[in-house]
This record gives structure tokens, C-alpha cells and sequence, in this order.
């Protein structure tokens, strides 16, 4: 008799296409954070269509669908909404055209990252089809507005939904790899002020644009020795944006703002980053700021939080990383590979804020998320429906 796992990979390929077009459908649909409601829609039906238990929609447009009803809660994550398209000429297909075509769903948001939830969707449907009844409740949340602001839903979810899990598998894209932490990141706002004057006798007057470049100059030297980590490697810091003003284009500029993308690694803070961004800029009175976030999402309801995302790893060793591993090993006989995200993760919030075990398990190369000719091989949507199943089995 073949034992459990073998009927999940069984059960993973049978619905190969299913997946597939579930994905397809999903990919048609233009979901950009703020926007997501049709998409919703669309994955709401296919979790009913799918057999979960309960299907609903939260006060901020989270979908979350449930299997089972017992004590402990493992929940898997995988944000519904996209980035624009970019420049359409760069694309050799139909971003929102979701073609299944050479074994691969191409278009906008196959990898990064609707992959994840269509893959989580035919894992459930597996877990019905095998009669899961363990005393466990698994939900699957396709998430909102993370690409506005990371980790702003399960913020709601855990806070306003009242709903805890005792782990979160985050199904964004790990090339089938097992994933367990990432760097953090918060939004630095500076601001100079100087004093305006006809720009025939500049020295009349203080330019706020000299100010702020000197301390760019500053932060380009303080990015080559900020703090490293073994395994999430080096925080770093870099100017994203620099805004300056003047009462004319003759005159002396009295303002000047500069936006920081500050990525944290392990044991760096945002008190530690905002003080080190103090410290340059002593003597020119500027202003230091942590930026926030206030938005409406879809439903109407408007939501935020501080700009600031925690840094999280697990360990090695960590229950919900081994189990990840054994149900790797159970599935494909062999062990998986270890490693981290590059970008941001729902995790800041899940695992950084809230200390909610995370681990990482996604269809798809993360080289591909925002980039054009975004696709996903087939073959990752069935390892990855199966691996969502075995986790939940093993657990």
C-alpha cells in the first residue's frame, strides 16, 4: 500500500493542471496593492471550489480560507498583489495574458507571487481528498497590500482578526528551496533647511542642497561598514530619492530631502540606524524621521504602520525548519537546500514583530519578481502543492 506521501506527490502531479490554470486565472487578473479585489474574488472561489471548509474576507480584504478546526493554527501565507507591468516593450508576452505554454504560466505576478497561493489552494484540495482530520486548523491567507507596505496585513490579521498561528509557512517564491529568514528594512526620511537668496549672490544665502550632499557622501561611507551576519550577510543603506526646493531657478535652494532605503541585518535596530544617520548629519540641524504608512485598502478600510521591518531569522535547528526538512525528505527522498530571501517577506511582521515562527517553501525563482518575462515552471506549482500538503500532514 502506498503510504501518504507518495499519494500527495500523486495527487500534486494528477492536478498538475489544475494548478496551472487556477494560476492562469489568477495572473489575468491586474491585482496592484490597494486594488486586489477581483483577484480576491477569484481566489475566494477557487479555495470554495476546492472544498475548504470556510472561505471568507477580512475588514482589510485578506482572503482566508480554512481546513480543519483544532487547537493549534498553521497558517500559509502568499501576498495576492502585484507590481505595475513596467515598460510593456521589454516583455516577449502578454503580462496579463496568463498563457500556459513550453511547461511554464507566464505573466505579472507567476512568481512574486500568486504561484504560491494557486499552489496552496490544490494542496488543500489534496488534504480534503485524503481525509485530513488532524487536530489542527490550517488556514490559507492570500494577503494584501504587501508590496505597498510588507507585513501591514498579517499586522491586521493578528491585531484587528484576532487570529495568532503557531507557525506561518510563506509560500513567496525560494526556487523549491527551504527558506528561514531574511534581512529587515525601514524608510529614513532627512530634511534640510537652509536660507534663500538670489542665486547673483549665492553667498547671502545657506544652500540646503550642500547640506544634504555632504551628508550623502557621508552615508555612501558609512554603507561600507555597517554591520554583517554569517548568514543574512551585510545591512547597507543607499539614497533612493533626493528632493530639493527653491522660491526660483535663480535662487539659492532653501530645502532639500533626502529618502533612505536602509536594509538591516542581524542585530541592527532602528533606534541603532537612526542614530547612526544622526550622528552624520550633527551641526545641520535637519530633521531624522521614520517614514509611515496610512492607506485605504480595497475594501475602504484605511490601515498603517511605521515604515519600519523587523529583521528575522530561525535557526538551523528550529522545529519548524527540521519538520520543513523531513517533509522534503518524505516527499523526494533527499534533503533540501538551506538558505534566505534577498527581499522583504509578510515575515518582518509575522516573525519580527510578533515572533511567530516562519519558514519559506515557494514555486518560482526570486530573480524574476518585478522583472519582465515573469514566469513559473509548472513543475515548481506541483512540488510545492505537494510539500504545503506533507508539511501540513507531518505537523
Amino acid at each position: 500500500m502506498k503510504n501518504t506521501y507518495s499519494k500527495i506527490l500523486e495527487l500534486a502531479d494528477k492536478y498538475r493542471d489544475y494548478t496551472a490554470r487556477n494560476l492562469s486565472e489568477l495572473v489575468k487578473i491586474k491585482s496592484l496593492s490597494k486594488d486586489e479585489a477581483l483577484v480576491q474574488q477569484e481566489l475566494k472561489k477557487q479555495m470554495e471550489e476546492a472544498g475548504f471548509d470556510e472561505v471568507k474576507i477580512d475588514g482589510l480584504g485578506n482572503v482566508i480560507g480554512r481546513i480543519g478546526n483544532g487547537k493549534r493554527i498553521l497558517a500559509m501565507d502568499g501576498h495576492i498583489d502585484t507590481v505595475d507591468l513596467g515598460d510593456l516593450s521589454q516583455w516577449d508576452f502578454d503580462p496579463l495574458g496568463g498563457e500556459i505554454k513550453d511547461g511554464f504560466v507566464r505573466g505579472r505576478g507567476s512568481v512574486d507571487q500568486e504561484g504560491g497561493p494557486a499552489a496552496f489552494v490544490t494542496s488543500g484540495r489534496i488534504l480534503k481528498e485524503l481525509g485530513f482530520d488532524k487536530d489542527l486548523t490550517l488556514l490559507f491567507v492570500g494577503s494584501v497590500m504587501e508590496e505597498d507596505c510588507d507585513g501591514l496585513c498579517w499586522k491586521y490579521i493578528i491585531e484587528e482578526d484576532g487570529i495568532k498561528p503557531d507557525l506561518v509557512i510563506s509560500t513567496e517564491p525560494t526556487n523549491l528551496n527551504i527558506y528561514r529568514g531574511h534581512r529587515g528594512r525601514m524608510e529614513i526620511e532627512v530634511e534640510f533647511h537652509g536660507v534663500s537668496a538670489h542665486g547673483a549672490a549665492p553667498e547671502r544665502g545657506v544652500n540646503a542642497i550642500y547640506k544634504a550632499s555632504r551628508t550623502a557622501l557621508e552615508i555612501e561611507k558609512l554603507n561600507e561598514n555597517l554591520a554583517y551576519d554569517e548568514f543574512l550577510g551585510k545591512g547597507s543603506v543607499t539614497i533612493s530619492e533626493f528632493v530639493s526646493g527653491s522660491p526660483s531657478l535663480c535662487a539659492v535652494a532653501d530645502y532639500a530631502r533626502i529618502h533612505l532605503d536602509r536594509r538591516l541585518t542581524w542585530g541592527e535596530t532602528k533606534e541603532i540606524a537612526v542614530q547612526q544617520i544622526k550622528e552624520l548629519v550633527k551641526g545641520t540641524d535637519p530633521s531624522v524621521k521614520v517614514l509611515d504608512y496610512k492607506e485605504k485598502a480595497y475594501t475602504g478600510l484605511e490601515y498603517g504602520m511605521e515604515k519600519y521591518y523587523p529583521t528575522w531569522k530561525l535557526p538551523e535547528d528550529h522545529v519548524a525548519v527540521r519538520k520543513a526538512v523531513d517533509a522534503y525528505n518524505n516527499l523526494f527522498g533527499k534533503s533540501p537546500k538551506i538558505d534566505k530571501w534577498t527581499f522583504s517577506t509578510n515575515g518582518v511582521t509575522i516573525n519580527g514583530v510578533y515572533g511567530i515562527p516562519v519558514i519559506g517553501f515557494g514555486p518560482g525563482n526570486e530573480e524574476l519578481a518585478h522583472a519582465p518575462n515573469e514566469k513559473v515552471p509548472i513543475d515548481d506549482l506541483v512540488v510545492a502543492s505537494a510539500f504545503y500538503a506533507a508539511y501540513a500532514w507531518g505537523y
